[in-house]
């Protein structure tokens, strides 16, 4: 089941959220930093959506993500009680990671944008091959075939 805010559509994941003031700074707008912080978010509640935990798949499968690389654009401020939308889509799976287009917005406005390589590791913090059950929930928001 998911939360309320979190829906997968149109080959995206959309996870909402709202502005509070811990997440500002004294002129009420977003510190920067919080907008990984609301992409997290969003990876978590993705998995959720497709039948995945982060605790789960360290029980089952003994891998967990870490963030590898990440690419920002940081376009349009957001401000306090702004309800923000963040999508993730176009994922491409390699044999040990992912990466993940995330756009945060409000309403049509594009604020950022995120390019996110994530590295499946195990437990011993060694690369360690994605589950092929996790790579099939996830299809659904794998980018399209190139032509």
């Amino acid at each position: 089941m998911q939360p309320d805010g979190v829906a997968i559509r149109n080959g995206a994941h959309v996870f909402s959220l709202r502005v509070y003031y811990e997440d500002t700074d004294s002129g009420g707008v977003v510190y920067y930093a919080n907008y990984l912080r609301y992409a997290e978010r969003a990876r978590t509640e993705m998995l959720r959506a497709v039948g995945f935990d982060h605790g789960g798949l360290s029980a089952q499968y003994g891998i967990l993500f870490a963030v590898r690389r990440c690419e920002a654009d940081f376009r349009r401020p957001a401000r306090l009680d702004d309800a923000l939308q963040v999508r993730t889509c176009n994922l491409e799976f390699s044999g040990a990671g992912l990466w993940a287009d995330q756009t945060i917005l409000r309403g049509d406005d594009v604020l950022v944008g995120l390019r996110v390589q994530l590295a499946c590791i195990g437990q011993d913090g060694r690369p360690a091959r994605l589950p092929g059950a996790l790579r099939a929930a996830l299809a659904p928001l794998a980018a399209p075939p190139a032509h």
